[in-house]
């Protein structure tokens, strides 16, 4: 007799299942899509040009976060890449003619799309949520149906709300153990994808549970699931929980405290069955730092480069085989992205930069994830521990997480940072990048080296 138990995974797919084609290829409704001004501006005069009409104007967001300036005291139209501001007027232009959500570069809900849509309500638990970008499966994280896509399939989206893709193959992530306190999601999530490799989740649809997952916030929930594009995955997602109804509940455009309390019983069957599974104790966790060009190439702060490193690798990060990582003076760090940039990754580097400064020749930036993140910090006085310290506090936006022109760290510097990708020239030409939770971003800032927590008496908060 056929298993009829199902996957959280499978029971949204097939809400959302408007018909399978015969090449194996489904159908799947959208409730929402989401647009940022580096190409929703392009996918949507694509569409005019075309002859289409808007399927729902209502189901579509316009927000301002890839490439608008983090300057402080920026304007409306500011960017940080050469003539961006044509991608910013653009998007506004035609969000506005075709009367579709438009959260602009001064709006208090400004913000990452990642970041700045859970804190609204925009994605909640059962929604489908695309977005032409890869690490839209963060939001699997309030247990979301939620995929980065091209931005022709955008295209589609707009004029039809609904898109054709085959339904990935279903992985299990379980995480047991206690995690050292010294370490963080981000360290988790390296560590994972060091030990299965950068395509460990290729074709997969991740689900993470275990003591571990419940325990641990829903802010970090958002930085593990983001963290899955860098495991190659399909998706991520998390079964939304109390702690997912309390962080939706009352928020602008969040459904009924009721509806949510129903969504909250959306979980995977006790027997359902996964093409994989992974069981991942984190009491071997440590903290954790890339030291090539993938994330897939990291290790623990103390540990070395491996022998197996690739001579493009060495050349392009000035590496050699067995070199200690902490003994590499960095010049340059970054605390933000929608990886890192809520308020609970503020805090944890707060915490070691209080009374403290960065050390001399490391130019030090830190750019909240939103508005709300921002405000949030600045009521508990998190700016100005940071700028205190020595770091550049920024207009909120995804900035120095990928160079698009325009002000960035000076080629060949070596640089910490919380965010998700360090591939050659990612963070500016020549820049070496060093993926590491806030925490260790932070220590490495204040020591001009990389170093850890445990290397920087801590006093509290």
């Amino acid at each position: 007799m056929a298993n009829s138990s199902l996957t959280l995974f499978s029971k949204l797919w097939n809400a959302h299942r408007i018909t399978e084609y015969d090449d194996g290829d489904d159908l799947i409704a959208i409730d929402r899509l989401l647009l940022h001004e580096r190409t929703g501006g392009v996918a949507l005069q694509s569409l005019i040009n075309k002859g289409y009409s808007l399927f729902d104007p209502t189901r579509v967001f316009a927000i301002m976060d890839h490439i608008v300036s983090f300057a402080r005291g920026r304007g409306k139209n500011d960017a940080r890449s050469p003539n961006g501001d044509s991608f910013i007027r653009m998007t506004r232009s035609l969000a506005e003619k075709l009367d579709i959500n438009l959260i602009d570069t001064n709006s208090r809900e400004q913000g990452i799309v990642h970041v700045t849509t859970p804190e609204h309500g925009i994605a909640t638990p059962g929604l489908s949520l695309v977005c032409p970008d890869s690490h839209t499966c963060s939001l699997g994280a309030l247990g979301a149906l939620a995929w980065g896509i091209g931005s022709s399939e955008a295209e589609v989206v707009l004029a039809t709300s609904a898109i054709r893709v085959r339904k990935p193959k279903q992985m299990h992530v379980r995480l047991s153990g206690k995690l050292n306190a010294e370490c963080s999601v981000k360290d988790i999530a390296l560590y994972v994808i060091a030990e299965y490799g950068a395509k460990g989740g290729q074709n997969f649809a991740v689900e993470y549970s275990g003591d571990v997952v419940d325990a641990i916030s829903i802010e970090e929930r958002l930085t593990l699931c983001n963290m899955a594009a860098e495991f190659a995955a399909f998706t991520a997602i998390i079964a939304p929980d109390q702690k997912t109804i309390e962080y939706i509940a009352d928020k602008p455009f969040s459904p009924s405290k009721e509806s949510l309390v129903k969504l909250s019983e959306l979980r995977t069957d006790k027997d359902a069955v996964f093409d994989r599974t992974i069981d991942v104790n984190v009491d071997k966790v440590q903290p954790h730092i890339s030291w090539g060009t993938s994330p897939e190439q990291s290790v623990p702060v103390d540990g070395v480069v491996p022998d197996n490193a690739s001579e493009r690798v060495l050349e392009y990060m000035n590496l050699e085989v067995g070199q200690q990582l902490k003994s590499l003076q960095i010049q340059g760090v970054f605390i933000g992205s929608c990886t890192n940039g809520r308020l609970s990754d503020l805090q944890s580097a707060a915490k070691i930069l209080r009374n403290r400064k960065v050390a001399s020749g490391v130019k030090a930036v830190c750019v909240p994830g939103s508005q709300k993140v921002k405000r949030d910090a600045e009521a508990m006085g998190i700016d100005k521990v940071f700028k205190s310290a020595g770091f550049e506090w920024g207009e909120p936006g995804c900035a120095m997480c990928f160079y698009a022109g325009g002000d960035t760290f000076s080629p060949n510097s070596r640089v910490v940072s919380s965010t998700n990708r360090n591939f050659e020239g990612r963070q500016g030409p020549n820049v070496r990048t060093h993926l590491a939770s806030p925490a260790v971003v932070a220590s490495s800032a204040i020591a001009g080296k990389i170093c850890s927590p445990a290397d920087i008496e801590i006093e509290g908060f």
